[in-house]
């Protein structure tokens, strides 16, 4: 640069732009005075914004802040013909500015659409994803479709090329470093994507292109609406009901109830009147902000602390009924020799399951190497079921699971979609069953109908 240049100047300072002698009109909505450097300084992602504004007003400027070049990397995978759902979603991605969120369900081949866009945007690419399992995913998936270097930034390893996977985690702690580097960022799972510390990745990567993927964007607490400022609105949607049968797979669902005993069902009564007593004599209203509210007055006193244990027994009541095992035995019987994923909502319950009849199982305590080897299993039939809690809701590819069982969960939309995505995966002949065995006359009636709220169980 030459000494005493004023002209207008665009750089990059940990996951922050500076612009210096841009003229005050040209300064874009989202920047502030810095006085300690006496410049104006803003989240990176206002990158798009800073230059395009410099380029429609015609002023020349310099650019110190891009850091990422041409990928010049074609896919590998020519003779793979993009279905036509998948090629509107990129045409669509691309028409909006190559910015946005496409929205497919599980088995959908959201992954191959992310090539295609990667491809096309032809720039340095970060992919983001929530765990270590789906960097791993996306690390060969990348590598046998491009042919080139694939970086990782998660689980130990810190590489970076210009194809690079990040974990959510990892790409919060150096964007402020390598945030210049990439042209394109895809988040994964980008419902993951709002809240305080994860989208500050996004505010710090200064990358024009963004693409967002997900099965379930909707967030019970609205902050999905985050999204357009972080990664682009939602350009391109398809739901499981336009794609089963000739895309995914064919399935149904069945809602199976199960009764408590004489003796449970006393038990949980009273549980639940003394759980529902301390709620009402301290006006505790369980919408919103209400569940909070109950843990902060149950620890006040011993008869909140009582009411907690209270609720937490109706629900092991509710998880541990032998009615639910009973129903669990019958339908691994109906389904012998089929892939089979079991679901409950903790890690006791698949503890007992599983030395109960004798299953294998996977939570977040199981080793790694252990939790491959058993996902390996299952894909090769030698294990035809797998018992779990939530870890398996999303992030890992089982193409042969044909079954699903759900025991016990949450009662929001996401989840329950989620679990359903994981036998939509289309293979000849399959036909895909989703079993939900619930308590009747009990608290599980209400959650199933809160999860059911969704196109893909009408």
């Amino acid at each position: 640069m030459a000494a005493g240049d004023r002209s207008p100047l665009v750089r990059f300072d940990q996951g922050t732009l500076v612009l210096e002698h841009v003229p005050p009109e040209l300064i874009p909505d989202g920047f502030v005075f810095d006085d300690r450097i006496r410049q104006w300084r803003g989240p990176g992602n206002l990158y798009h914004a800073a230059v395009m504004g410099l380029h429609r007003a015609k002023v020349p400027y310099r650019d110190e802040a891009r850091a990422y070049e041409a990928l010049d990397a074609q896919p590998h995978r020519g003779q793979r013909v993009p279905r036509p759902y998948q090629a509107e979603a990129v045409d669509a991605w691309w028409s909006a500015g190559r910015r946005g969120v496409i929205v497919l369900p599980t088995g959908a081949g959201k992954s191959f659409v992310a090539e295609l866009c990667i491809a096309r945007a032809n720039r340095a690419v970060l992919v983001v994803a929530p765990t270590i399992d789906l960097v791993g995913q996306w690390y060969d998936g990348l590598k046998r479709a491009f042919g080139e270097p694939v970086g990782i930034l998660g689980g130990g390893v810190h590489e970076v090329h210009a194809i690079t996977v990040s974990t959510y985690d990892s790409a919060y702690l150096y964007m402020d470093r390598y945030g210049a580097r990439f042209g394109l960022v895809v988040f994964d799972e980008v419902h993951h994507l709002p809240g305080p510390a994860m989208s500050s990745t996004a505010q710090m990567l200064i990358a024009p292109f963004r693409l967002g993927l997900t099965a379930t964007l909707e967030r019970p607490d609205g902050a999905h609406e985050d999204l357009d400022a972080l990664v682009g609105p939602q350009v391109y949607r398809r739901e499981i009901t336009e794609l089963s049968g000739e895309f995914l797979a064919d399935y149904r669902t069945e809602l199976i109830e199960v009764h408590l005993t004489d003796t449970e069902r006393e038990a949980y009564e009273q549980a639940r009147a003394e759980y529902r007593m301390f709620v009402e004599v301290n006006n505790i209203r369980m919408g919103g902000g209400g569940w909070q509210r109950f843990l902060r007055e149950a620890a006040r006193s011993a008869e909140g602390r009582q009411a907690f244990r209270a609720w937490r027994e109706s629900r092991r009541i509710l998880q541990e009924t032998p009615g639910k095992i009973a129903v669990l035995a019958e339908i691994l019987r109906e389904h012998a020799g089929q892939r089979v994923l079991v679901f409950t909502s903790d890690n006791a319950t698949v503890y007992r399951i599983s030395r109960a009849l004798l299953l294998p199982s996977i939570t977040h305590q199981t080793d790694v190497r252990e939790r491959r080897a058993l996902l390996d299993a299952f894909t090769d039939g030698s294990l035809p079921v797998l018992l779990t809690s939530r870890v398996l809701n999303e992030g890992v590819d089982l193409p042969s699971a044909e079954v699903a069982v759900v025991l016990s969960g949450s009662g929001t939309v996401r989840e329950h979609v989620q679990r359903l995505g994981r036998i939509l995966r289309k293979s000849e002949g399959k036909s895909a069953v989703l079993y939900e065995v619930v308590v009747a006359d009990s608290t599980e009636q209400n959650t199933s109908q809160r999860r059911r709220d969704h196109v893909a169980y009408r």
